[in-house]
């Protein structure tokens, strides 16, 4: 990372060290992404990883959809490293290769299921005006519940954070692979 300096465990903090252990402990298996900017202010990081774990392994909503949210705000935001984390796991989870690549390009995926369809209409409209119109907002609460659509709004705004922190540290895609954003 050029702008945040890589902590190290001779460089951390007792409290930086207690949060990166725990992180590294779970199911992320490794301070990686955004954690290594946000241990700098390392009760940030302890939270963040508590949402970011709920977000990504806990709701309602199968990898296939949660994905699929990911990966239209980190397209959304031009969040390099968080789509190549992400899309790779939205095809692992099912979502078929031509409606990552629409995402990718910023177009409204054909043929998508009812559910994805759902999923892609709300994240988009989140993540791009700051708000959801009320036929997405009913057309999500009708086939995920009042949980799933406080879900989808808290995952596009933490992968927000996720996307910034990640752009704004200049994370690097690892070698080989390229830009999906050029």
């Amino acid at each position: 990372m050029d702008r945040f300096t890589t902590l190290t465990e001779a460089t951390m903090t007792p409290r930086q060290k207690e949060v990166a252990a725990a992180i590294a402990a779970g199911a992320r298996g490794g301070v990686k992404g955004p954690y290594n900017a946000w241990l700098h202010a390392p009760e940030l990081a302890a939270r963040m990883e508590q949402a970011g774990r709920y977000i990504r392994w806990e709701t309602s909503f199968p990898p296939r959809l949660s994905e699929l949210a990911i990966i239209v705000t980190a397209a959304r935001w031009r969040a390099r490293y968080e789509w190549f984390a992400h899309a790779r796991l939205a095809a692992e989870g099912g979502l078929r290769a031509e409606i990552i690549e629409a995402i990718r390009l910023r177009q409204r995926p054909e043929g998508m299921a009812e559910d994805e369809a759902a999923v892609h209409d709300f994240a988009r409209a989140l993540v791009d005006e700051g708000d959801v119109p009320d036929a997405a907002f009913d057309r999500c609460k009708a086939l995920f519940g009042e949980r799933g659509c406080a879900e989808l709004v808290a995952a596009c705004g933490y992968y927000v954070a996720v996307g910034f922190t990640l752009n704004v540290a200049r994370v690097p895609l690892p070698e080989g692979v390229s830009d999906p954003f050029p």
